[in-house]
């Protein structure tokens, strides 16, 4: 059930050294504040799960919590480059990071085959590119009705999925709206799951097109107003399109990054 928590106690109750851990959001809701407080909390050799992986992955890849990179596209949109990742990559700095590479397609098949209780998904898929010969999670598969060679990729079940949403009630139901991603799919397919939300509310009125996930899907709701910032909250924020332009520039150097980190995450204590 979506126990309403403080952040920091949700983190803490969740996240564990080592853990699978998943932080969608697709341009929209992406959950940056959940991302800062496992940095605060000194989260260890975590795979990390995401479609798009852009500023907060970085900044996590950067502070050293991070083994393994699940994803498929990484950078810092409408810039560049994801300067910690590379360091990451290319140099082992804080330390090595393993990379697992799939397309957008394969990772929301993944989530869905994990969502539904099923051990792989099947699509028409990576065909034309080398990512079969690189990514062992990439299978090719007959179809035993045509014959027809289609490609596998197994189920994503992370062990812990969070997610940013506009609202949710006191008895820990969760709706959203605008552009939604994989949020969805990500909760349902997560052993256990954190939803940050813009606030709760008494009552969820009906808004078109909003996505309700049920309290009996979430396992943690804690309202973290801005918990999405710099990306955006429909209804609720705009995106800050110049913390995502003044982030390559500070993420280029190791020192400038560790001084940011320091003021910007590391002693800024949330308490909600």
């Amino acid at each position: 059930m979506g126990v309403i928590a403080s952040l920091p106690d949700a983190i803490a109750e969740l996240v564990r050294d080592g853990a699978t851990v998943a932080l969608e959001g697709f341009t929209h809701l992406i959950p940056v504040a959940a991302g800062h407080e496992i940095i605060r909390q000194g989260r260890r050799d975590l795979t990390l799960v995401r479609m798009t992986p852009d500023v907060v992955y970085d900044q996590m890849i950067g502070a050293g919590c991070a083994r393994k990179l699940v994803f498929s596209w990484a950078g810092n949109p409408g810039v560049g480059s994801l300067h910690r990742f590379r360091d990451a990559v290319q140099r082992g700095w804080p330390a090595p990071l393993e990379i697992e590479e799939h397309s957008h397609a394969g990772m929301a098949n993944r989530y869905v085959a994990g969502a539904t209780g099923l051990p792989f998904a099947v699509l028409r898929g990576y065909v034309g590119t080398d990512l079969p010969a690189q990514t062992a999670t990439i299978k090719p598969i007959t179809c035993p009705f045509t014959g027809e060679v289609l490609t596998a990729v197994p189920a994503l079940n992370p062990d812990v999925g969070i997610v940013h949403a506009q609202r949710a009630d006191r008895a820990g139901n969760v709706q959203m709206w605008g552009i939604t991603g994989v949020h969805k799919e990500v909760v349902l397919a997560s052993r256990r799951s954190l939803v940050t939300v813009e606030e709760i509310v008494d009552e969820l009125d009906p808004r078109p097109g909003a996505v309700i996930l049920p309290t009996w899907a979430v396992s943690y709701v804690a309202e973290v107003p801005g918990g999405a910032h710099p990306s955006y909250a429909m209804g609720y924020s705009e995106r800050d399109n110049e913390y995502y332009q003044a982030w390559d520039a500070i993420s280029r150097d190791r020192e400038t990054f560790t001084a940011w980190l320091k003021e910007h995450v590391l002693d800024r204590v949330r308490v909600t």
